[in-house]
């Protein structure tokens, strides 16, 4: 049985409220095929030196940079949101990393958001860096909906390179999954796996958990010649232990590598 080509990483927003570094010794040990590194408060996170040494001491490759995009990241890297851009390019370029994942601007950001299908364009023109725009959802309290990101939460609506889905947010969106992966087509560039309910809350459940059709989608990549990389980006928060989040965190990888396997066999038979 012959595994696809994609590699599976663990985001190191994995392991939250432990720190970047516990992220590449989790990875490490339980076999995932390298990291994708959630900049955010966490010093280490925002060190390209700091972290090629955990990639070097652990032996595990850093696959992608998630630039600083959260509510909590406003002044990391900058206030500027195009700097932030700019600087997750350097990092993942230094750190042989071959995307870059972006959310589109909150709609608070008049000026960025107006720029911002054309400037991703421009810069993803200047380098071998994916920058995978990801989909995101309409805010909601109680019956009340709002619009937080522009030009859309649903980035199929406009035009870009490459594409990030994140299926905790199509379950949050309560859109069609697979709908808007068939809009992605070949842009599809980068996943973020993770499983949801349909809850107003962004809940980035493990794999199988919820009712997105997360084996539906890696049996898909296994067999359109995906050439991206497969993110499991779970939430961990609630875990009792160490060795509960690792339990977790293992059955997301294995969740993943057996229906991404088990599609190329199928396609064989």
């Amino acid at each position: 049985m012959r595994v696809p080509d994609a590699k599976v990483a663990l985001s190191t927003a994995s392991v939250y409220p432990e720190s970047t570094a516990t992220a590449f010794e989790v990875a490490a040990r339980l076999g995932y095929d390298g990291v994708e590194v959630m900049v955010w408060t966490d010093p280490v996170s925002q060190d390209v030196e700091a972290l090629r040494r955990l990639s070097d001491y652990h032996q595990v490759p850093i696959l992608a940079v998630h630039a600083p995009c959260l509510l909590i990241t406003q002044r990391v890297w900058s206030t500027d949101p195009w700097v932030k851009l700019q600087r997750a390019q350097a990092a993942a370029e230094r750190l042989g990393a071959s995307t870059v994942v972006v959310h589109p601007p909150f709609r608070w950001q008049r000026q960025y958001a107006r720029d911002f299908v054309t400037g991703i364009w421009r810069m993803a023109d200047e380098t071998d860096v994916r920058f995978a725009v990801e989909n995101m959802y309409p805010w909601r309290y109680k019956d009340r909906e709002m619009l937080a990101y522009a030009p859309e939460w649903d980035v199929t609506k406009d035009d870009y390179r490459h594409f990030t889905i994140d299926l905790s947010h199509t379950a949050t969106a309560r859109t069609d999954t697979l709908a808007m992966i068939d809009r992605m087509g070949d842009r599809l560039g980068h996943v973020h796996l993770a499983d949801g309910r349909g809850s107003a809350k962004d809940e980035h459940l493990v794999p199988g958990r919820g009712t997105q059709p997360c084996a539906e989608l890696l049996e898909g990549l296994a067999t359109s010649g995906f050439d991206g990389h497969v993110v499991i980006e779970v939430n961990t928060r609630r875990a009792m232990s160490a060795a509960e989040r690792e339990a977790d965190l293992a059955e997301a990888l294995a969740f993943t590598r057996l229906h991404l396997a088990s599609a190329a066999r199928g396609t064989r038979a």
